[in-house]
């Protein structure tokens, strides 16, 4: 069974994998162990990682980046259409609404949804986990931005189905990365002891992150987290593009922007030199050659000039430092230590600026980059049943309130509640209950749209069908689950109606069960069943399937019901009641219908039978240009000998006939022109090739005849000298093998006379397989005669007419 991280980043993605010896982070097919997180389409494939990378300057236009923030998002939403501008590639509308993108592949234009495309890249990396384990990929744990809401968490989940895994919990980035920290520390306080706090910064290419965590032993509790999802990497080269656009304008009159190409090399370059200022603060140059209009472009830049350009960028680094310590009501003496961690960490002066607000210095303990995936396999070894791991449970925050509303019948208007408040544990279940006589709906939202990085707070309408009133007409009691789940995505997993079967006459009934008519629309939240939820959340929350969750919850749903079943006073009726399941009907936003994810999986599935064909008939012409490159060099070197002057000459004009044939109308052909082609090179240059491998192999097999020859050759002598050793051998035996003996050194002889009047153009009289071949048979037809010489136990032949050959020395 597979346990494997995926850390899928904005630019880059990390894979680490638990295996024996621990968690490893895997590197791909460059021996590199970070994956660039481009996707790119051709004519006839498509490119992902490194080498699709390699096309975005060539393909800008159809090599794409940068996808994931768009993760369930409407094309209309104001971030998408506020992004648009600064892309090379192009978006368009999914006939659903969502974002989709718009590339030129296999000759056509294609639109394909960021779900699509974050599949291609979770197959890559599937690929490079496979290759890793070398067993199939399917069980893992996916890292997101602790920002990402309700639908861009599905989205993520539906790329993750895409690409045939099944993803046992999406993790956010800042607990992968606290879950890496603590499960090895052995000093972690006591369960009883006060907790240890640790502040926890990520400030990736495309988002700055921070959470708070408290450690006890084997117990991680997420206190809080704070976010600013426009700060990041990115939004430095942002600053060092502009500027150097304003130069190039002036400098040498060129519109930057008007160029994809130019304004992506400009990006590369600039990335590069924002890098260098972090390890160096004097003059450093920047040069692109032939940048535009075959125009060479120079200019300078240092990190103190470069902060000042940042100066607004980096008063927002504070914000969410204060934000978390105003939602924990921590103070700075509170804090044990502050780890950092994310590609843009490295500058200078955000360090300074964080390691300032806490008034420490910062700790780097962990790899920067590779800390959420190594967390991420962490999390999918605890799931896993194949691994054993250190107990050790992990508690969440929700981050966003969530509240829901419904029609107020009673009222003639909308209720509503909020039923997780931010930062409240999770994954966590909580068990409502309402008092209808017909079906109703329920809408999910968050309630502070202020601190929400998404234009719409709908999360989705739930509804709960089949519901009837009493037999005796009123109201019915609804009983409604709404969970957190491990994910970080709410829903309404159950709702059940409580049925009374049965009242005694005469007899006061029980107060939940018979309700005033003014309570029809009223609403009551299960708080011992919270509770008892609540407290097994906490306990197992890591250990415990989604499945496995909804058991415990709906067990102690069972439970309060029994205790409601029991009369709370000796004076108070007995109450019989049933539980009936109700149907729930989902309208999430932004959900991808089952049809387009099926649809979705088998595209992915032709588009990759599509490139593995590609990669075949580009590997086969690969290797007809190998083979040419190959036989030209050996013509005029090793092979030299070994063919005429005729033959070479030929040859070598057919080898070169093939080289430009392979670079004009050779250059795009069917997988089997190529392996034709091969075959014909090779009936000419494989007979070449034999004569010189058995040049090389015919002498050491003579000589192994030749001294099997010599080993039994003294034997027969020493039995003709009526060596006492060989008295016991039988003469009409012994005669036989002096015969062998002769005719075998005959054969030799005759077949090394001959071979030496051949040229070492011409084809061998003799191959070394027949050399081998006929020691093999004079071996076997000498040795019986000899066996009465050893003992039972010599059973091996080799062995045996070594020992003869000691003897006899």
């Amino acid at each position: 069974m597979s346990v494997v991280g995926f850390d899928v980043g904005f630019q880059s993605c990390y894979v680490a994998v638990a295996r024996a010896g621990g968690i490893e982070t895997v590197a791909n097919e460059y021996s590199d162990r970070c994956t660039p997180s481009f996707v790119s389409f051709g004519p006839r494939n498509r490119s992902i990682g490194a080498a699709a990378k390699s096309q975005v300057v060539t393909n800008c236009k159809n090599t794409v980046q940068g996808f994931k923030r768009f993760h369930g998002r409407a094309f209309s939403d104001p971030y998408v259409q506020a992004a648009k501008s600064s892309l090379v590639f192009d978006l368009a509308q999914m006939p659903t609404g969502t974002t989709g993108i718009k590339v030129m592949y296999m000759e056509e234009e294609k639109v394909f949804s960021i779900e699509q495309v974050t599949a291609m890249l979770l197959n890559k990396l599937k690929e490079t986990a496979e290759a890793a384990l070398k067993k199939p990929v399917a069980d893992c744990v996916i890292s997101v931005p602790s920002f990402f809401t309700d639908a861009e968490r599905r989205s993520v989940m539906d790329a993750a189905q895409i690409a045939g895994l099944n993803c046992l919990r999406l993790m956010n980035d800042t607990t992968a990365v606290a879950l890496a920290y603590g499960i090895y520390k052995q000093d972690l306080p006591a369960p009883e002891e006060k907790p240890r706090t640790v502040v926890f910064v990520d400030v990736g290419h495309a988002g700055y992150q921070v959470s708070v965590c408290a450690f006890n032993k084997g117990k991680l509790k997420v206190l809080g987290s704070a976010f600013d999802p426009e700060l990041g990497g990115k939004d430095f080269d942002e600053v060092l593009v502009k500027y150097f656009c304003e130069e190039f304008a002036q400098k040498y009159k060129l519109d930057v922007r008007s160029k994809p190409r130019a304004l992506v090399r400009l990006y590369q370059e600039c990335e590069k030199l924002k890098k260098l200022m972090s390890a160096n603060s004097s003059d450093l140059p920047l040069n692109i050659e032939c940048f535009m209009n075959d125009i060479d472009v120079s200019g300078t830049l240092n990190r103190g000039k470069f902060e000042e350009f940042c100066a607004e960028l980096l008063a927002k680094v504070e914000a969410p430092l204060r934000s978390i310590m105003e939602q924990t009501r921590l103070k700075k003496e509170d804090i044990y230590a502050v780890e950092i961690m994310g590609g843009a960490s490295r500058t200078p002066a955000i360090k300074d600026r964080i390691s300032k607000f806490f008034g420490k210095e910062l700790s780097t303990t962990l790899n920067a980059d590779e800390a959420v995936a190594r967390g991420c396999a962490l999390q999918c070894a605890i799931l896993s049943p194949a691994f054993k791991v250190r107990e050790f449970s992990i508690t969440e925050v929700v981050p966003y309130p969530i509240s829901l509303k419904w029609t107020s019948a009673a009222d003639e208007g909308i209720s509503d509640c909020e039923v997780f408040p931010k930062n409240h544990a999770a994954p966590f279940s909580k068990v409502l209950t309402f008092y209808r006589r017909e079906p109703f709906s329920l809408e999910a939202y968050y309630n502070n749209s202020k601190e929400l990085p998404y234009p719409d707070p709908t999360i989705g309408q739930f509804t709960i069908q089949k519901v009837v009133p009493q037999p005796s007409g009123e109201s019915s009691k609804v009983k409604v689950k709404v969970r957190v789940n491990v994910h970080g995505v709410f829903s309404v997993s159950n709702a059940s109606l409580v049925e009374v079967v049965k009242s005694a006459e005469g007899e006061e009934p029980m107060e939940m069960d018979t309700p005033a008519k003014e309570d029809e629309n009223k609403m009551q939240v299960d708080q011992e069943v919270q509770k008892a939820q609540g407290d097994d959340q906490k306990e197992h929350a890591d250990k415990k399937s989604d499945t496995e969750d909804m058991e415990t919850s709906t067990e102690d749903n069972k439970q309060e019901e029994k205790k409601n079943e029991q009369p709370p006073q000796a004076k108070k009726a007995k109450v019989k009641t049933k539980t009936v399941d109700l149907p729930i009907e989902n309208s999430l936003n932004w959900q991808l219908a089952g049809e387009a994810l099926n649809l979705f999986m088998e595209n992915e599935g032709k588009m990759i039978m599509q490139d593995k064909l590609e990669k075949e008939r580009n590997d086969a012409k690969n290797y007809v240009e190998e083979y040419v490159y190959e036989m030209r060099d050996k013509l005029h070197g090793v092979l030299e000998n070994f063919v005429s002057e005729a033959d070479r000459d030929s040859f070598s004009l057919k080898l070169e006939d093939t080289e430009n044939w392979l670079y004009e109308e050779g250059e795009d052909q069917q997988k089997q022109v190529y392996i034709d082609k091969l075959v014909e090179l090779k009936k000419l240059g494989e007979p070449i090739q034999k004569r010189y491998t058995e040049a090389e192999e015919r002498p050491k097999a003579l000589d192994e005849l030749g001294r099997q020859i010599q080993q039994y050759t003294k034997v027969v002598e020493a039995y003709k000298a009526k060596d006492e050793l060989y008295d016991h051998l039988d003469e009409l035996e012994m005669m036989k093998v002096d015969k062998q003996v002769n005719e075998t050194m005959t054969w030799m002889n005759n077949k090394m006379n001959l071979q030496s009047k051949q040229g070492l153009s011409q084809d061998p009289v003799v191959k070394a397989q027949e050399i081998q071949a006929k020691t093999k048979v004079s071996d076997n037809s000498m040795f019986k005669p000899l066996r009465p010489l050893f003992s039972p136990s010599q059973k091996d032949d080799d062995d045996v007419v070594k020992t003869a050959a000691e003897l006899q020395n």
